[in-house]
């Protein structure tokens, strides 16, 4: 057997890890136009100084000997050929493959803003080069816009803050984080980075960008008429699965990215995909778990993407954590919202015929373990007697004689 990977991020590198586990002996070749692992997560943290390329990684120091894989580095893969089971790589050079796994993760997506893909000045923020670009950046622009604030664009702003820089933050959404957060658990936010300084628009986005005679942005102007002045711009607001060299394989792709089912698998038996390309869960957790289970089922032991609540965020900006789970903005017809507050902290938990269909917590998330519990075990908080707040282990948790634990759904 011989498998391929296509991506060094965290599916990829996690469905290597996984395969090496469970096939001792088979050949595997990790393909990726990186030339290092490294964390996209926190790669704010490079920009500000306070990581090095090697506190970036999160694979051993000896990935490629420990788990004995072959890693093609800097190589990109252009095409595919799924009858005869080929990698086309952009030197002509084919990779012959038993199993493939598709992680090859998604790009920046320039926003179609008039002038704004002419202009010289502006750059993502999914990778290192990205990073490299931005530091220089950091240096001697004063008017630096942020398209999005997402945690991408969230991180990007606490990237270039670390470095003394004060970004101004554009946000087509009524406040940040909007698929993370309530509006109420975002104006702490907003209101925390307004005290250190950057300037934020929401519900507004950019309409054009002025450019000078060297096709350098000068001024950025907003939907409402808003002019700003403006030196460079970071896109975080958008990306696009890369799935181009999919095209005309036959291989099924949707508007957002690859298509694959809770086993990882696409619509050739053969072919597998995990992470950012499918273009519908775009956080690491989701991410590893999916790349883990992928090469789980092409090695031959079958698993599903049953066994975790999806839509889970963790962050932590400017000394505030908070966690997101579900959707913390459902209106649907049913659904019941109960807030509890105090100076320091913010909880909201939704729930749908008892169970739990979104939470978030902000200033003290130590009741992030029970709710991930109940929604997990998909426990109905309507039987347990007491405020959903109060609810501990103890509601659903219950000791035999033998002092083991066991939990009874009735």
């Amino acid at each position: 057997m011989k498998y391929v990977v296509l991506g060094s991020s965290a599916a990829g590198v996690n469905g290597v890890r996984e395969l090496r586990k469970l096939d001792k002996n088979s050949e595997i070749v990790l393909i990726s136009k990186d030339k290092a692992i490294y964390s996209r997560c926190i790669l704010h943290q490079y920009l500000s100084g306070e990581r090095n390329m090697e506190q970036l990684c999160f694979a051993e120091q000896d990935f490629e000997q420990l788990y004995k894989v072959n890693w093609m580095k800097g190589r990109s893969c252009v095409g595919l050929k799924p009858r005869e089971k080929l990698v086309l790589l952009e030197d002509g050079e084919e990779v012959s493959y038993d199993k493939l796994l598709i992680a090859t993760g998604s790009h920046t997506f320039v926003p179609p803003v008039k002038n704004l893909k002419e202009a010289k000045n502006v750059v993502g923020f999914r990778n290192i080069e990205d990073m490299e670009v931005l530091k220089e950046v950091a240096k001697k622009a004063e008017n630096i816009i942020v398209m999005g604030a997402g945690l991408v664009g969230m991180d990007c702003a606490v990237g270039f803050l670390e470095l003394g820089v004060k970004v101004t933050m554009v946000e087509m959404a009524g406040w940040l984080l909007s698929k993370q957060l309530d509006e109420r658990a975002a104006k702490t936010y907003q209101d925390a980075f307004e005290k250190q300084g950057i300037r934020q628009y929401y519900g507004v986005g950019i309409s054009e960008v002025i450019l000078d005679e060297e096709q350098m942005i000068r001024e950025a102007v907003l939907t409402d008429g808003t002019r700003l002045p403006c030196d460079y711009v970071v896109v975080t607001a958008g990306v696009r699965s890369n799935v181009e060299f999919l095209e005309g394989t036959g291989i099924e792709t949707s508007r957002f990215g690859l298509l694959y089912d809770e086993t990882g698998k696409t619509s050739d038996d053969n072919i597998y995909g995990a992470g950012d390309v499918s273009g519908t869960s775009p956080i690491w957790p989701v991410a590893v778990k999916e790349g883990i289970v992928a090469a789980s089922n092409m090695a031959g032991v079958p698993r599903k993407m049953t066994d975790f609540f999806a839509s889970k965020s963790t962050m932590n900006f400017l000394g505030i954590p908070s966690m997101s789970l579900g959707d913390v903005n459902c209106g649907d017809e049913g659904v019941t919202a109960e807030v509890k507050e105090t100076k320091d902290s913010y909880k909201k938990i939704l729930h749908k015929d008892g169970k739990i269909v979104g939470a978030v917590l902000q200033g003290d998330l130590a009741y992030g373990g029970i709710l991930q519990q109940l929604i997990a075990r998909k426990i109905d908080v309507r039987k347990v007697k007491k405020p959903i707040f109060d609810i501990d282990y103890s509601d659903f948790f219950h000791i035999k004689e033998n002092f083991e634990f066991y939990f009874d759904e009735a």
